[in-house]
């Protein structure tokens, strides 16, 4: 079973929202799924993009191929999680004095 991550959409008429989900390479857009892994929010002014990175990883390591928007989306998320780890980071640490 040869598996892909790609966009589904959901949402409304000229309001569209994408679910990034692993399935089957052959199936339906928003057809059946593995796992969903985020969303894709291409018209939101904050927060476009939620993806749980380590998820994603685990599955491209399991031999899951991302689409290209998908493969762009995957780096920019990548790195925006580094910066988003480092402020939880120095938020949950106790001040000093």
């Amino acid at each position: 079973m040869a598996l892909k991550i790609k966009l589904s959409r959901a949402g409304a008429t000229h309001n569209p929202v994408y679910r990034i989900v692993v399935s089957e390479a052959r199936g339906r857009r928003d057809g059946r799924f593995v796992e969903t892994l985020g969303t894709y929010s291409p018209k939101a002014k904050n927060e476009q993009l939620r993806l749980n990175v380590e998820r994603a990883s685990y599955w491209i390591g399991q031999g899951a191929l991302p689409t290209d928007t998908v493969r762009s989306l995957y780096k920019k998320a990548r790195r925006e999680a580094p910066a988003e780890a480092s402020a939880q980071a120095a938020e949950a640490a106790p001040a000093e004095g």
